[in-house]
């Protein structure tokens, strides 16, 4: 009966938990809305005082980090013993970059935008920012070219340290030409644009060719169910680890680092971007500094 009543609580904490999620996700969507508003204004007003988009390039090499830098689960890990407000810059002390998940759930105020740049400081620090969901999965990428354009503003604010755009589709986005089309005619030229895809469909001759005319980036993943292979659409590849077998959880083995690292090695690109996406306890952190230091000594970094 005890057993029986604990595993009755911990099914009702489930599901309170999930009930606070999923009420605190309906108000950062309709938050969104107006959001995306206050940039278009912002990024209009800029236009008219004259602004024009600056290509900014990071240098060429290696760029490794962590799908997010903000974790509680890492306060005992890779932050104990820093203090929370100091959280950015201890991850910052030991990696070059991160890619920011918080956007695609939130859409950034252009304060937000301006704070990730002044708390880069004088580091050669550089940011890739996950493209806001109501792109990507509420649209679906039809007739978002205004919201892809008012989002790019954030790559003006950012300046130097702005790295790639990620534009992350749903398990149920599968390919089709004309999707393919309408993913390609959304995106802004001229960006660092990375298409991520979570339906093996898309791992296909007919996207990669129209990618490379395109100069969109293709983003390789390590993630179940998804082709663990190395594609290369544009002078820059990009990699993202989720883990082999469950999401989020896995340990990479330095073998499975190391085939990665050669395959990233023997592909010359001009840049690489990895990051990883297996928060749970702090493998990303592990398995980032692996990876880099491999590629380190394969001659990259």
């Amino acid at each position: 009966m005890v057993m029986e009543n604990d595993e009755a609580a911990r099914a009702a904490a489930r599901e309170a938990w999930k009930l606070r999620r999923e009420q605190r996700r309906q108000k950062q969507r309709a938050e969104n809305v107006g959001r995306a508003a206050k940039m278009h204004e912002a990024r209009i007003a800029w236009e008219r005082a004259g602004g024009k988009p600056v290509a900014f390039e990071p240098a060429a090499g290696v760029w490794v980090g962590c799908s997010g830098w903000y974790y509680w689960h890492w306060g005992e890990g890779f932050y104990k013993g820093v203090e929370r407000g100091k959280w950015f810059g201890h991850y910052a002390s030991k990696f070059r970059t991160v890619e920011l998940n918080a956007p695609f759930y939130s859409w950034p105020t252009v304060g937000t935008v301006r704070g990730w740049a002044k708390a880069a400081g004088r580091r050669r620090f550089v940011y890739t920012v996950k493209v806001n969901e109501s792109i990507t999965h509420t649209r679906r990428m039809v007739g978002v070219k205004g919201l892809v354009r008012d989002f790019g503003f954030v790559a003006e604010l950012l300046g130097r340290r702005m790295g790639c755009f990620l534009f992350q589709l749903p398990p149920s986005f599968r390919y089709s030409a004309g999707a393919l089309r309408r993913v390609i005619a959304a995106l802004e030229p001229g960006r660092r644009n990375v298409v991520e895809f979570r339906h093996k469909s898309w791992w296909r001759g007919e996207v990669y060719d129209a990618f490379r005319e395109a100069g969109v980036i293709f983003c390789s993943c390590s993630g179940p169910r998804l082709p663990g292979e190395l594609v290369k659409t544009a002078e820059d590849v990009y990699v993202r680890f989720h883990g082999t077998t469950r999401w989020y959880r896995h340990d990479y083995s330095k073998e499975e680092l190391g085939e990665w690292a050669r395959k990233i090695a023997a592909c010359r690109a001009k840049r690489v971007w990895c990051y990883f996406n297996n928060d749970r306890e702090g493998f990303a952190i592990k398995n980032a500094r692996e990876l880099g230091r491999q590629l380190k000594k394969l001659g990259m970094g």
